[in-house]
């Protein structure tokens, strides 16, 4: 096993274990929990970590992941309907799920 990703927000490392498993990579989080004993550790000790269960993945992960950040260079959208603002990651708004407009 090897750790491929970390991040204080808890939705960036989900987002990423997301991707890498819809490109058929296993992986396992870890400190999911470990938010609960901030400051009796360091706060980078309390970040989840996101782990490759197979080595021989790791070049793989690492390339999908670069592709992944790279497309969120996009900006953050305001959803027509609902005026909610959405990650650029989104496709359709998650408060009202109104697909987003080209």
């Amino acid at each position: 096993m090897k750790l491929i990703y970390t991040n204080e927000n808890q939705f960036l490392v989900n987002n990423a274990k997301n991707i890498l498993e819809n490109h058929n990579i296993e992986v396992t989080l870890k400190n999911e929990f470990a938010s609960g004993a901030a400051g009796l550790l360091a706060p980078i000790d309390t970040w989840v970590e996101l782990w490759i269960i197979n080595d021989h993945d790791e070049e793989k992960a690492e390339t999908t992941l670069a592709q992944a950040l790279k497309q969120q260079g996009e900006h953050d959208w305001f959803c027509q309907q609902c005026q909610e603002q959405n990650d650029a990651s989104f496709d359709s708004c998650w408060q009202c799920q109104t697909e987003k407009a080209s």
